[in-house]
């Protein structure tokens, strides 16, 4: 098992969900690491992450960035790829110059998610949305410029900062009937499952494509349900079928095997009920 403790680590996006959950499990740790954001690093600069790079050396670079809002990446197309494409290759470019491991964080929306089967990282990728097209374009550039990486994708991942969780019980908050998709399917993710299970491949020197989501799936509908019932909140939670143009974009069946991780034996993450319990408990929530 490799030691990491050494390593110079480089948290790009750390204030993300992904980026704050691994600058936590690093300090639990003890060990230090250098993070940025937009406004240290642009990644879409090719000159600043060189010269960043090349002043502070990481051995390990962590890729938390990312434009995610679908419907603003179908407005804004170019900027998508400028930050979920172009950023990955400039991290690329810089993990090939000084021999570094580029830990890169993809999604489930590389996947059309039109069937009803779990999609192993051995399955076609067929994006609809820009957002996903993006993030395909991303790992690409990675698989073919990094010596040596990981590509994670997840799905539905909750952290800090927004998320479903907050916006449920906010809504719950302010009005006594809800209404929530139950025509999409995949594993809720906690963000601080996904940074151990990290750590556990790094440490393992497995490189690579994973799937890395919570054990077992639900709907929009019944993830929102676990969350009140955990909140305690008596809401009247309706299921309905979603047409927005987020729900129309997304994969409607995105549920990911973590094959990879299975077959490499890496533990793999908490059930997802189990998952949600410590997050929303951590937080006085439930």
């Amino acid at each position: 098992m490799e030691n990491l403790t050494t390593k110079k680590m480089w948290i790009v996006g750390v204030s993300g969900q992904i980026g704050a959950a691994l600058a936590e499990l690093l300090t639990e740790k003890g060990i230090s690491f250098t993070g940025t954001g937009q406004a240290e690093v642009d990644v879409t600069n090719a000159g600043q992450v060189m010269a960043f790079a090349q002043e502070n050396k990481p051995e390990i670079i962590f890729n938390c960035t990312g434009m995610t809002d679908v419907e603003l990446c179908e407005r804004r197309r170019d900027e998508a790829f400028k930050v979920n494409a172009l950023g990955a290759r400039n991290l690329s470019m810089v993990a090939a110059q000084l021999g570094a491991v580029l830990v890169q964080i993809s999604t489930d929306d590389v996947f059309a998610g039109a069937g009803q089967e779990e999609l192993t990282e051995f399955d076609a990728t067929m994006p609809r949305s820009v957002y996903g097209k993006s993030k395909l374009a991303g790992e690409t550039f990675v698989r073919d410029m990094a010596p040596k990486f990981l590509i994670v994708r997840s799905s539905w991942v909750y952290g800090k900062g927004d998320n479903f969780i907050e916006r449920v019980l906010k809504m719950a908050g302010e009005h006594s009937h809800l209404k929530i998709s139950n025509t999409q399917f995949a594993s809720p993710t906690s963000a601080s499952e996904i940074a151990k299970t990290i750590w556990r491949l790094l440490e393992a020197g497995a490189y690579g494509t994973f799937h890395i989501t919570c054990r077992g799936y639900c709907s929009r509908y019944e993830f929102a349900q676990e969350i009140l019932k955990l909140a305690g909140k008596k809401v009247d939670l309706q299921p309905v079928f979603m047409e927005s143009m987020d729900a129309m974009m997304r994969p409607a069946y995105s549920v990911l095997d973590n094959m990879m991780l299975r077959i490499s034996g890496i533990e793999q993450p908490k059930f997802w009920k189990d998952a949600l319990k410590e997050y929303m408990e951590a937080r006085g929530q439930a």
